[in-house]
């Protein structure tokens, strides 16, 4: 492993990967959101916005950017390479229609951080040969976070491609307070939600909930 790589990956923390999406969010700010998870204790931020017009979104993903970077949270663009070039984000998250890994890599560079949906084994094996740092499976559960996903991968498929891969696992789909702690048992290296966060009452209270969940499950390991 190369030095930057190496210094990369550990600081990484995916324990409590949080998504900014507004269609789940009833309303709220797709800003303050970040913040109040931020503030509860949120390890990672996505932005994943899919309709929103190019300079709208690089707006939006600069000032997010900007509360990330005073705590020292990892913020990533879903999809647009783009995007997160222009704002100078930590990396950006592909999923199995946007740019290959490579070519994304080229782009980027070799410091950013690369994140890559994968469904199966076979595909995880691929994204970690083409250099993802980080892989997130699912859905674990079910979820009406996205349409036309494929059935529930279940815990077991966690555990069954930790065991065959090197690279940072972390489990999505469905993903709420009752059930957070049995994916970090499965052994995913953290937990990516969306609704649980977004449409929280107390954003703040409910992140804090679940990254204490998350920790004592890791503890428990």
């Amino acid at each position: 492993m190369r030095k930057w790589e190496s210094e990369k990956v550990s600081s990484m923390d995916l324990s409590l990967y949080v998504i900014i999406d507004r269609r789940m969010m009833k309303g709220s700010s797709p800003i303050w959101v970040a913040r109040k998870a931020i503030e509860g204790g949120a390890t990672a931020i996505q932005l994943r916005e899919k309709d929103m017009e190019s300079r709208d979104l690089c707006n939006l993903a600069s000032s997010i950017k900007k509360v990330a970077k005073k705590r020292r949270v990892l913020f990533l663009v879903d999809d647009r390479v783009d995007i997160a070039l222009a704002v100078d984000a930590d990396g950006v998250h592909l999923g199995s229609e946007d740019l290959p890994v490579k070519i994304a890599r080229k782009l980027l560079g070799g410091n950013k951080i690369i994140g890559a949906t994968v469904r199966n084994l076979s595909q995880a094996l691929k994204a970690q040969r083409e250099g993802a740092d980080y892989l997130s499976l699912g859905p674990i559960f079910p979820t009406k976070t996205k349409k036309d996903l494929p059935p529930p991968r279940g815990l077991k498929a966690i555990t069954r491609i930790k065991k065959k891969i090197r690279t940072p696992l972390i489990a999505i789909g469905g993903i709420n307070r009752n059930n957070v702690a049995s994916v970090i048992r499965a052994e995913a290296d953290g937990a990516a939600v969306v609704s649980a966060i977004g449409e929280a009452r107390n954003v703040r209270k409910a992140t804090q909930e679940l990254l204490r969940k998350i920790r004592k499950a890791k503890q428990e390991l």
